[in-house]
C-alpha cells in the first residue's frame, strides 16, 4: 500500500495476518481489486474493507483528471483505460470482487460490470450519485440519503485504524510519543476544502484553544494535511515547537495511528468525517473543533456521536467521556460479505448469466 502524508490517510504497516478477521468461507478463494482515483480518503476506505475480509487486492488507479473524469460518474471511460487494452486499469483477468470509491470510478465499474456480464460482484463505498442500482452492494453513511434493497448504511466511515493497530502501537509506542510528559492530546488538523475554508479569526481560535490545553500540563501531538493553509500550519509548528510537543512534518515514519493509540484525547477539525471516524474508534474522548460552514450533512453525524457519548465540542478543556470505541468497518465488511455469499448462490443456481 503506498504512503500518503495527509492526516485521512494512516499508512501505517499492515497487521499481522493472525491479528486480522479471517475471511468468510465464500471470499476465501476470491481475488478482488480496489478502484478509485488514488484519492487518499477512498482508497484508504476501501482498503480497510478489503483487509478486513481478508481477501487479497490489487489497487486499479483511474485517472483523476482530463475530459472523462470531468463527466464522471455519469459519462464513459477512458479508452485507454477500457478491459480491452493490455495495460489499461482494467485489464484482465478480472476480479471476483470489485470494490470502489469516488465518482471519477464510477464508469470502470459499469464498465466492468458490462464486461463480465455481472458475475463480478460490485460494492461501492459511498453515493455513487447514480442510483441505488449502480452495484451490487453499496455502503453510505447515515446522513447520506441513498437508499435501497443494496443500500448498507452506518454512522462512521471505514478506515484503517483497526483495533490490531491501536493494540500494537500502544505495545511498542512510538518513541517520539512516549516521551512526551502529561496527558498526550492527539490534535488533527484538516484544511480547505469546497465546502470551507479556515478564517483568519478560525485560525486564530484553534490556536488559542490548542494553548490553553497546554497551559493545563498537555503535550500536543499534531498532524496537518496538505490542505492546511499555510498560516495555520506555521502557528501549530511554532506552538509545538515552544511547548514541548511534537508535529509530523513529513519527514521519517507517519505516527498517525500512535498518535491515536497514545492519547487520552483527541482535537479534530471538523472539515473531515474520515478523521472523525478514526477518531472515535480508540475509545479516547473525541472533541470536535467546529468551523463555520461546515457541511450539513457531516453535522449530523457529528450530532449521532454527540448522542454516543464519544464526541463534545472542543472549548480548550479536557473532558471525561467513557465509551465503547465506534469502528463500523467490521459491520460493513460483514454486511458485504453476506451479500456476496448472496450473489453467489444466485448466481450459482440460475447458470451463466
Amino acid at each position: 500500500m503506498r504512503s500518503i502524508d495527509a492526516p485521512e490517510a494512516t499508512p501505517a504497516p499492515l497487521a499481522p495476518p493472525s491479528a486480522r478477521r479471517a475471511p468468510a468461507p465464500e471470499l476465501s478463494q476470491a481475488r478482488a481489486w480496489i478502484i478509485t482515483d488514488g484519492k487518499a480518503g477512498d482508497e484508504n476506505q476501501c482498503v480497510g474493507i478489503a483487509e478486513t475480509l481478508g481477501v487479497p487486492f490489487e489497487i486499479r488507479q483511474v485517472p483523476a483528471a482530463g475530459p472523462f473524469g470531468w463527466v464522471a460518474p455519469w459519462g464513459p471511460i477512458d479508452p485507454r483505460e477500457s478491459p480491452r487494452r493490455r495495460n489499461g486499469a482494467l485489464s484482465g483477468p478480472y476480479p471476483d470482487l470489485l470494490i470502489a470509491s469516488g465518482r471519477r470510478a464510477v464508469p470502470y465499474l459499469r464498465a466492468l460490470r458490462r464486461a463480465t456480464e455481472g458475475r463480478t460482484f460490485t460494492a461501492f463505498l459511498k453515493d455513487p450519485r447514480t442510483g441505488a442500482d449502480s452495484a451490487d452492494f453499496i455502503w453510505v453513511p447515515d446522513y447520506d440519503d441513498l437508499r435501497g434493497p443494496n443500500v448498507f448504511t452506518t454512522l462512521t466511515a471505514p478506515h484503517l485504524v483497526t483495533a490490531a493497530r491501536l493494540a500494537a502501537a500502544r505495545a511498542n509506542p512510538d518513541p517520539r510519543l512516549a516521551s512526551l510528559d502529561g496527558p498526550r492530546v492527539a490534535v488533527l488538523v484538516g484544511g480547505d476544502s469546497r465546502h470551507l475554508s479556515y478564517r483568519k479569526t478560525d485560525m486564530q481560535r484553534l490556536v488559542g484553544e490548542l494553548r490553553s490545553l497546554i497551559d493545563q500540563g498537555c503535550r500536543l501531538m499534531v498532524t496537518i494535511s496538505r490542505r492546511t493553509p499555510n498560516p495555520l500550519r506555521d502557528a501549530v509548528k511554532t506552538l509545538t515547537a515552544e511547548t514541548g510537543g511534537f508535529l509530523w512534518d513529513g519527514t521519517g515514519d507517519n505516527p498517525y495511528v500512535a498518535m491515536l493509540a497514545l492519547a487520552e484525547a483527541i482535537v479534530v477539525t471538523s472539515d473531515s468525517a474520515n478523521m472523525v471516524s478514526e477518531a472515535v474508534a480508540t475509545g479516547a474522548p473525541v472533541l470536535l473543533f467546529d468551523l463555520p460552514r461546515t457541511y450539513i450533512r457531516h453535522r449530523r453525524m457529528f450530532a449521532g456521536l454527540a448522542i454516543a457519548g464519544a464526541l463534545r465540542p472542543f472549548t480548550g478543556r479536557l473532558v471525561d467521556l467513557p465509551y465503547k470505541p465506534i469502528d463500523a468497518t467490521p459491520v460493513i465488511a460483514e454486511a458485504l460479505a453476506k451479500a456476496y455469499a448472496a450473489h453467489r448462490a444466485a448466481a450459482s443456481t440460475s447458470g451463466p448469466t
